[in-house]
């Protein structure tokens, strides 16, 4: 096993609801089958602004925490059973701790995993800090040339993977896309990896206009605007019920829909009068399962995927609380924050 540094280090750890504290931190040697790694960068979303003002569904959150499941960083060091040929490689990590024995789990669908919801950042120590221990199966190694801070994003890019390998869009499809924030755009670019015959994206922020069209958009329209119902495949990433029915109405009969945002409770549905009679497949998605991951590295590294113009912000550690506020300002220019441990 290789030394792990002797650098001060610090880490978030929130107590409790608005409650946060930056303290000293003691990077933990990996036991067996576990890697340390150094953190390069870490994102924020939504997910972490719920932990921060406790609006996180209970069972879905451990307090106190040290937060932070998007992320990137370099292995340092490695415990026994796990190949030292790991140490000094460029990384990123699934979120989901799951058993590895029950059915789901031996299915591949590890984020249904029977023995109970553990991630790390939520139940589990996450990436707010200068490094993080976690089991070395979660891993997936990047390219030496790979540029971490772009890499920083690709869990909520997984995510999006699984949605397009779920909607399974052939070359010449008319596809489209509901939602402009982060996973928005990273549909966009998964879908265009396809060679789709159009490419629509529906939003409410017309100045992703110009972004969305970067990525691979053939068109851009609100949801107000004039809308066409004879698609292939929508990917829907907004959150909410009415993005969920706008994604449904732009597919044709025999269509296939892939909801991942989670609106919120209470919120009405789609028909289910409409989805039979327009026999429509509708899959959902929540987390990234191992396949998704590994395509999402591979896409990655292909040259196919382009975080790094959704990164608008990026501040330090002690500068968690502002970044917080600014992933719920609200504000258009304001995108992808990151924290640089």
């Amino acid at each position: 096993m290789s030394t792990a540094p002797t650098a001060a280090s610090t880490a978030v750890v929130v107590a409790g609801p608005g409650e946060h504290n930056l303290v000293s931190h003691e990077p933990r040697q990996p036991d067996a089958g576990e890697a340390l790694v150094r953190v390069h960068a870490v994102g924020i979303c939504g997910s972490d602004r719920e932990v921060y003002q406790g609006n996180r569904p209970e069972g879905y959150v451990r307090y106190p925490l040290t937060p932070g499941h998007e992320w990137s960083g370099t292995v340092e060091a490695v415990g026994a059973g796990v190949p030292s040929s790991l140490v000094g490689r460029k990384v990123v990590g699934e979120g989901f701790r799951n058993c590895q024995v029950c059915d789901r789990c031996h299915a591949g669908e590890t984020t249904l995993c029977s023995a109970g919801y553990e991630e790390t950042g939520f139940t589990q120590p996450g990436a707010m800090a200068t490094t993080l221990t976690l089991p070395a199966r979660l891993l997936h190694v990047l390219p030496d040339e790979a540029d971490l801070t772009a890499a920083a994003l690709l869990e909520p890019a997984a995510c999006i993977a699984a949605a397009a390998l779920k909607a399974n869009a052939r070359p010449g499809e008319r596809v489209a896309v509901v939602g402009t924030g982060t996973l928005g755009m990273f549909a966009i670019q998964f879908l265009k990896a396809n060679s789709p015959a159009e490419l629509l994206v529906v939003g409410s922020r017309p100045d992703r206009a110009a972004l969305s069209e970067q990525f691979g958009a053939t068109d851009f329209r609100t949801k107000n605007e004039q809308l066409p119902d004879d698609f292939d495949v929508v990917i829907e990433t907004a959150g909410s019920a009415d993005a969920a029915r706008t994604a449904a109405a732009l597919l044709r009969r025999g269509g296939r829909l892939v909801l991942t945002g989670i609106p919120a409770p209470g919120a009405k549905g789609l028909d289910p009068t409409d989805l039979v009679v327009r026999q429509l497949e509708v899959h959902t998605v929540f987390g990234a399962p191992p396949d998704a991951w590994a395509h999402t590295v591979r896409v990655f590294g292909a040259g196919l995927l382009d975080p790094l113009p959704l990164v608008t912000h990026e501040l330090p550690l002690a500068e968690f609380p502002q970044a917080i506020e600014l992933v719920g300002s609200g504000d258009p220019k304001v995108g992808k924050v990151l924290l640089r441990p």
